[in-house]
């Protein structure tokens, strides 16, 4: 077998549910349980850090193990979904599980897998805890596919549990409340593990505080211990961390987006509690935020891919995370704005629309995927703006950089599946 007939197998073997959605989504976790018991419960042998958050689990996992990788500590990175490569998602220092190990393993366990019935989150989790013990990581940092409590990675019992904040998305499964929400993402606080949560919320708080106390856990509000301001006016990337009207640190992030400043304030607290389990210093704090990119190869948060003309894409997909990119875009002070831009069925684009400026053009398509929108349910919400339809977004993306001039400004996303198509395209390298 290649490794292209592997990820053929693995997407028609095990439902996947970023292509089809809620039908793949499994609330339990005895597959899971099943699949690391015939592979001999590899997780039990790797000290992890667990993330889960609406928004910015992504960057706060990479943000981690940037700074972990920066202390000398040999470090695996467990995400999802990938953007253009499926072996994105398992990494040791940087560097994707090879093909090889991939095909091995599966090879080996195939028949038993299938036996299980498992979706093809819960069979690449396993796959994850495998490599990580096979390659004899210091730490991994595993980021939650969905929710929590019945998440497949929450079967660790980690060195810190980290929770970024919550926000309303995948409302048919998690709930329709904040309350509801948070209660499934406190799933991952553990008996007497620390817990780490970004973002202070007054309708969340409660939960988190009554789990914590439940579970004998330090909580930790990251919001509430330590403020960020940047540090010189229009830079996007150098900050300042204070504590009580003190200077913490002072750094310069990788990641430029808006909205990353909340992220580096939750690394920031996450990294203070680990920081007595594992040798971490301020230069290696620093250095850690600065290299992010490089040390984890983190690709489609705020990433400028060109800039002539200035294009630039980002994976936002609910409207927390879609409000501060769009206002990212509009402070750009570009003239003339044009979006491709497609969306999956299950989010909210009743809300969503109102985050999308009225003066830009809109290049309108479809990811190629099962659980994309169709194009005719957009179409109705794009009515009062200007927008072309497009049969693909590549299609899509090439239409709308023929129109664009010195002083335009090209943004790609609405979700990661469309981003995941413009990188497969035309930047197909670039995380590598």
């Amino acid at each position: 077998m290649k490794y292209k007939d592997l990820l053929q197998y693995l997407y028609v073997q095990y439902p996947c549910f970023q292509h089809v959605g809620k039908s793949a989504y499994v609330p339990s976790l005895q597959n899971i349980i099943d699949l690391l018991a015939i592979m001999g419960n590899p997780h039990r042998s790797v000290r992890c850090v667990h993330v889960a958050g609406t928004n910015g689990k992504g960057s706060t996992s990479h943000f981690i193990a940037s700074i972990l990788q920066e202390s000398g500590c040999k470090v695996g990175l467990y995400t999802s979904p990938h953007i253009v490569d499926f072996r994105e998602r398992i990494r040791v220092d940087g560097k994707a599980v090879t093909a090889q190990f991939l095909l091995a393993t599966i090879e080996k366990y195939a028949k038993q897998f299938e036996s299980i019935k498992p979706s093809l989150f819960e069979v690449t989790t396993a796959l994850a805890f495998a490599y990580f013990k096979y390659k004899k990581v210091d730490v991994a940092v595993i980021e939650t596919g969905l929710g929590g409590r019945l998440d497949a990675t929450n079967v660790i019992t980690p060195l810190l549990s980290v929770i970024t904040n919550i926000g309303f998305d995948h409302t048919q499964i998690l709930g329709d409340t904040l309350p509801k929400i948070a209660q499934e993402k406190a799933g991952i606080i553990k008996q007497g593990v620390p817990v780490v949560i970004g973002e202070f919320q007054s309708e969340t708080a409660p939960v988190f505080e009554q789990v914590a106390a439940e579970k004998q856990s330090k909580l930790i509000f990251a919001s509430k211990q330590y403020s960020i301001s940047s540090m010189e006016e229009h830079s996007l990337g150098s900050f300042e961390i204070q504590k009580d009207g003190e200077t913490c640190l002072q750094l310069q992030s990788g990641l430029h987006g808006l909205y990353q400043q909340k992220n580096v304030v939750t690394v920031f607290a996450a990294i203070q509690e680990l920081k007595s389990q594992l040798k971490i210093t301020k230069a290696a704090i620093q250095r850690g935020y600065k290299n992010v990119l490089q040390n984890t190869k983190l690709i489609g948060r705020w990433q400028i891919v060109d800039t002539k003309p200035l294009t630039i894409c980002d994976t936002g997909h609910n409207y927390d995370g879609l409000s501060y990119t769009m206002n990212q875009l509009q402070s750009l002070g570009k003239k003339d704005v044009r979006i491709v831009w497609g969306m999956v069925s299950d989010k909210d684009i009743s809300t969503i629309i109102t985050l999308l400026p009225d003066d830009a053009t809109y290049y309108i398509s479809t990811p190629n995927i099962e659980r994309a929108m169709p194009i005719e349910t957009l179409k109705k919400y794009f009515a009062k703006k200007r927008y072309k339809i497009f049969k693909n977004i590549q299609e899509a993306y090439v239409n709308a950089k023929r129109c664009v001039t010195e002083d335009s400004v090209l943004y790609v996303g609405g979700s990661s599946y469309v981003v995941a198509e413009f990188f497969e395209k035309n930047h197909k390298n670039i995380w590598r």
